[in-house]
């Protein structure tokens, strides 16, 4: 069993910068891919980022691409996500989940999930 807790949401202006953690319990952090997903009102949720294992092989979506950067401390079993040039459109609810594979995107691979933390940016 992994338990996922999220931290670092917040309200943030047009062009700011937020950093998401994702601390996650359990003695075999390094064996699960870690990934970001997002779900703003009325859509689906998506996949933002993933990293593998060791963290050596890195996903994101296209929208997100240049901009945020996902990285992996498995001393610390935590995931993070940095926000850069955040937009309006970023605006969401961001969860940080854990599969056994070694990296996917596809969010039924994922065994585990957090309980979610506000993006707003505002414009």
């Amino acid at each position: 069993q992994v338990q996922l807790v999220e931290h670092g949401g917040g309200l943030v202006q047009a062009g700011g910068s937020l950093r998401l953690s994702c601390a996650a319990s359990g003695p075999t952090f390094t064996r699960y891919g870690m990934g970001w997903f997002r779900q703003a009102p009325g859509k689906e949720r998506e996949a933002v980022a993933a990293i593998s294992w060791s963290g050596g092989t890195t996903y994101y979506t296209d929208s997100v691409k240049g901009r945020f950067t996902i990285s992996r401390d498995n001393a610390k079993n935590t995931v993070y996500l940095q926000m850069n040039s955040l937009k309006p459109e970023d605006t969401a609810v961001y969860y940080c989940a854990a599969s056994r594979d070694y990296i996917i995107i596809t969010s039924s691979r994922y065994n585990y999930w957090g309980q979610g933390t506000q993006v707003t940016v505002s414009s």
